[in-house]
């Protein structure tokens, strides 16, 4: 494991000095527990993402936070599942044909929530020459065991559950994905998605649940409008994409245009967002200057930085021992270069248990 030190040794001063460095390695030792690991989807780089054995695996491991990614179905239930569509994790298109719209994919929203439970949950895939392909070779095997997709109420009391049983209390980190398109369906996610939370008692920014969207200008519409109706202040992080994925639109003069995510990271543009986004959520390389990054030397820009002089936390995604950038060797030199090095408050991971190994370690060298 490589960690960065910094070693100062005066003669003169030296008693001094390691008083003085004794408190400073507490102060380090507590600044490393106070970082989170949040459990990508689960322990998804163990078992299917999403599926509530991901998610009891994962606060096994000791994670702080487990997310939860929305989605709405055609009778307004919401389901935990990464994205808006089913088919690259279920068998939809064996089950349901003729139910593709015309760009191939299944909507989440054209199913009612007892169509999609009929539905067997995998490990996800990409078509390939008609054939399914495992995204993640090494994974859990595609189509073996039975898992199923649940609802957000249903995870929320298996985490609540697991809570009381075992003495802990971790969070919630909701995310509602394109809430932007449920709006063209006629449908407001994150109504139903406050609803719901506050149904369960996640109330006020003290309630230990954070809520994430990419979509900016819906978050705006959560802060200003959505909470102070329903009494509610809950902590809330504002994703950051890359414009080519096409990830959220915006609806301006009546068209829906792409949303510019150049914004969410112009410091200029910070004390403004500070007051709809209690963090930022960047991909982990955002936070790194990738010109002048080479192999075993990464450059941190001053994203985190900016961040914390606006209010605002920085929990970037997302660390993947087995998708490694190719300027690491091992995820461990990723890990550190995220909560150490750029000072990210916590950091989603497929692998959990080795982002909690590594902070416990770190611990331990301070």
């Amino acid at each position: 494991m490589k960690f960065a030190k910094t070693v100062l040794v005066t003669t003169a001063i030296a008693a001094g000095i390691l008083s003085s460095g004794a408190a400073m390695n507490i102060a380090c030792a507590d600044e490393a527990q106070d970082k989170i690991i949040i459990a990508h989807r689960g322990a998804s780089a163990y078992l299917p993402e999403h599926t509530l054995e991901s998610k009891a695996l994962a606060y096994n491991m000791g994670v702080k936070y487990l997310e939860q990614d929305l989605a709405m179905t055609k009778d307004n239930r919401l389901v935990v599942i990464h994205d808006h569509f089913l088919d690259r994790v279920t068998d939809v298109a064996d089950k349901f044909p003729d139910r593709a719209r015309k760009d191939g994919r299944f909507y989440v929203i054209d199913f009612t929530l007892d169509e999609i439970k009929s539905l067997n949950f995998t490990e996800g895939f990409v078509v390939e020459n008609g054939k399914r392909v495992q995204g993640y070779k090494g994974r859990f095997p595609m189509f073996t065991s039975t898992f199923k997709i649940h609802t957000f109420e249903e995870e929320i009391e298996f985490i609540q559950g697991l809570n009381k049983t075992m003495g802990k209390d971790i969070g919630l980190y909701v995310e509602t994905k394109a809430p932007w398109f449920h709006k063209q369906e006629g449908k407001d996610i994150s109504k139903a998605t406050l609803e719901v939370l506050k149904k369960y008692g996640y109330t006020t920014k003290d309630s230990n649940v954070i809520f994430q969207t990419f979509d900016y200008p819906d978050l705006k519409y959560v802060v200003d409008t959505l909470m102070p109706k329903m009494d509610m202040s809950l902590k809330t992080v504002a994703l950051i994409g890359k414009n080519d994925w096409g990830e959220t639109y915006e609806l301006k003069d009546g068209k829906w245009e792409p949303f510019d995510f150049n914004y969410l990271l112009n410091p200029k543009n910070y004390p403004e967002i500070a007051k709809y986004a209690t963090g930022l959520g960047p991909t982990y390389e955002q936070l790194f200057n990738l010109k002048k990054t080479t192999k075993d030397h990464i450059v941190v820009n001053d994203l985190v930085k900016n961040a914390h002089i606006n209010g605002m936390i920085v929990h970037p995604y997302t660390v993947r021992a087995d998708a490694l950038p190719k300027y690491c060797t091992d995820v461990n030199e990723l890990y550190q270069a995220i909560l150490i090095d750029a000072d990210a408050d916590g950091l989603f991971t497929d692998f959990p248990d080795l982002g909690v190994n590594f902070l416990n370690e770190y611990a331990k060298t301070k």
